[in-house]
């Protein structure tokens, strides 16, 4: 398994996660069918060129999607009892179709879990780049993840 148990989170430490990804317009149109989404910022082209953008925004809850998703292979895959929330999301700059993005993770805090012993809560500071290093998507996500079961050594 190559996510983290509780006791391996490090706060303040980054994760730079190797995957990238370029969204594309079946991405946009996909993800906002499947969420009955008619926004035509995400799926008009032609109303598109009507606006600042001059061009179809990705769907923000498709790139905040893809960002979390991004990350689970490297931090919580096998490991998370539940993801609790997120806060501060934001979307600072915009997402376009044939970018491509990467994202970092901070550990930004992390306690023991109080109704839980074999857990703890951890807080995860995502943010998702473009190619050219403009920050697109961030959020603080509060996970619980389980404490490393007896027995088992540290990798």
């Amino acid at each position: 398994m190559s996510a983290l148990w509780f006791e391996d989170f490090e706060v303040g430490k980054t994760h730079e996660h190797p995957i990238r990804r370029t969204v594309t317009e079946a991405d946009n149109i996909f993800f906002s069918a499947l969420t009955y989404n008619p926004q035509p910022l995400h799926i008009d082209r032609e109303f598109c060129k009507t606006t600042e953008w001059g061009q179809p925004l990705m769907n923000s809850l498709f790139t905040l999607g893809l960002m979390v998703g991004i990350s689970v292979n490297d931090l919580t895959t096998g490991t998370i009892v539940a993801n609790l929330g997120m806060t501060e999301v934001k979307f600072p700059a915009p997402l376009f179709q044939g970018d491509t993005i990467r994202v970092s993770t901070r550990i930004a805090s992390k306690r023991e879990s109080r109704s839980r012993p074999d857990a703890g809560i951890v807080e995860l500071d995502h943010r998702a780049f473009q190619q050219d290093g403009t920050l697109v998507a961030q959020c603080l996500r509060q996970v619980m993840v389980r404490k490393r079961p007896a027995g088992l050594r540290e990798a």
